[in-house]
């Protein structure tokens, strides 16, 4: 759906709000998110459904930011948490608990019943054991308890390893091969219904066959479910596609994939659910950076940011490759190769490695793009940085959606 941000008279954008200025205002690192880049990729989800009943949970993991979270509620998104916090952030957010579901491999006694007492609307559970402790907890507080068993379809997803979740030796689901028994078994159980089934094969998929694959086994589990006369009302596919990060990736199309699945789901008084999380926010966003030195060792040129491994762990452990461009693009300075690293006292405190990008200079601000997914969520305080501060743009206006942290804030609660 193309880029969130742009250059007007070479200085970058996001939406109507010229990046240098927040930098000033908010200082640096600092992550910035477009409202209308988040909104417009949920509305081609919801809106390729067309007349195929649906539920679109945004899966807070990406990006669990109230303002973000907030927007997606405003406009009737579902949510897909895997944590007890990551509930309490929706209802926080103003979600309607009804519209939750709960996935995860280890929910603890106390999310488990935290999530009955708020009313969400599923659980997506992973195991036997864990299904046994559904009932048990919602016996005790005389609920009953939507669930969909996640299967294991044993497809390969052909994505990065540590964001892959969907063949027998992940940890994830149950075996295609075993789940059947496991909802024969689980009939008897008295405050647990039974309503559907979810997959979810990994992250950041450029080629949606896969996805597809899987929708087809799960498809014939249903058919093989209801035969067996067990009420499956929906079918949930997990993750929606992946996002281009470096110019020659492919750009999979939200409505492409959509209409193909609710193509093979005509006709099978299925509800469909999906739960994108990357494709809403990655593109949204970008994380603003001030360059501190510039440095050379032998043949090999730095440039030294404050933004660091802290911040966007990302290039570190995942090998992910970022954009990073100027904010303000002077041409007449020429291009370097060089790695972009932080403060951080590792080594692998980076955030790119032999890059070709802008001769930036001290004091010149960049910023590190698609950064809008899995950057502040994954953030920490190693070596006691504080978090960056994070800022919504809506139009021509910025609000700080998050203070950056202080000193003080590092200490909280320590004694």
């Amino acid at each position: 759906m193309g880029k969130a941000w742009e250059y007007r008279n070479n200085l970058l954008y996001l939406e109507d709000v010229a990046l240098d200025e927040v930098a000033e205002r908010v200082g640096t690192p600092c992550y910035v998110y477009s409202s209308q880049a988040i909104l417009s990729r949920y509305e081609a989800y919801d809106r390729s459904f067309g007349e195929v009943p649906h539920r679109i949970c945004y899966a807070v993991k990406a990006n669990s930011n109230l303002s973000v979270l907030g927007l997606l509620a405003k406009v009737g998104a579902g949510f897909d948490i895997v944590s007890g916090g990551e509930l309490f952030r929706a209802l926080r957010a103003g979600a309607n608990p009804a519209s939750i579901v709960f996935s995860g491999v280890g929910k603890t006694r106390e999310e488990i019943e935290y999530a009955l007492e708020s009313g969400i609307h599923a659980f997506h559970c992973e195991s036997e054991p864990e299904l046994a402790l559904i009932e048990s907890l919602a016996a005790r507080l005389n609920k009953q308890a939507r669930v969909a068993l996640r299967v294991n379809p044993d497809v390969d997803a052909s994505t990065h390893p540590y964001i892959s979740t969907g063949l027998k030796e992940h940890k994830f689901g149950i075996d295609i091969g075993e789940v059947e028994g496991v909802y024969d078994r689980a009939r008897s159980l008295r405050h647990v219904r039974l309503e559907g089934v979810s997959c979810h094969i990994g992250s950041q998929l450029l080629n949606v066959d896969p996805l597809l694959e899987s929708m087809d086994r799960m498809l014939a589990l249903v058919e093989r479910l209801r035969a067996a006369g067990l009420p499956i009302q929906s079918l949930d596919l997990g993750g929606g596609v992946g996002v281009p990060y470096q110019p020659g990736d492919p750009e999979p199309s939200i409505e492409e994939f959509i209409e193909k699945i609710s193509q093979k789901a005509k006709g099978r008084n299925l509800m469909l659910m999906v739960e994108p999380g990357r494709s809403l926010v990655a593109e949204a966003g970008v994380l603003l950076s001030r360059v501190l030195y510039r440095k050379r060792n032998g043949a090999k040129d730095f440039i030294i940011v404050d933004a660091a491994m802290n911040d966007l762990i990302r290039p570190s452990l995942y090998q992910a490759h970022h954009e990073i461009i100027p904010v303000r693009r002077d041409e007449r300075r020429g291009a370097v190769v060089a790695d972009v690293v932080g403060p951080v006292c590792e080594s692998g405190d980076f955030l790119a490695r032999n890059r070709h990008l802008a001769n930036v200079l001290p004091g010149d601000l960049v910023a590190i793009c698609t950064a809008g997914a899995y950057g502040f969520v994954l953030s920490s305080n190693y070596n006691s940085r504080p978090r960056a501060a994070e800022v919504l743009v809506a139009g021509a206006q910025y609000k700080i959606a998050r203070q950056r942290e202080s000193y003080e804030d590092l200490i909280r609660g320590e004694q």
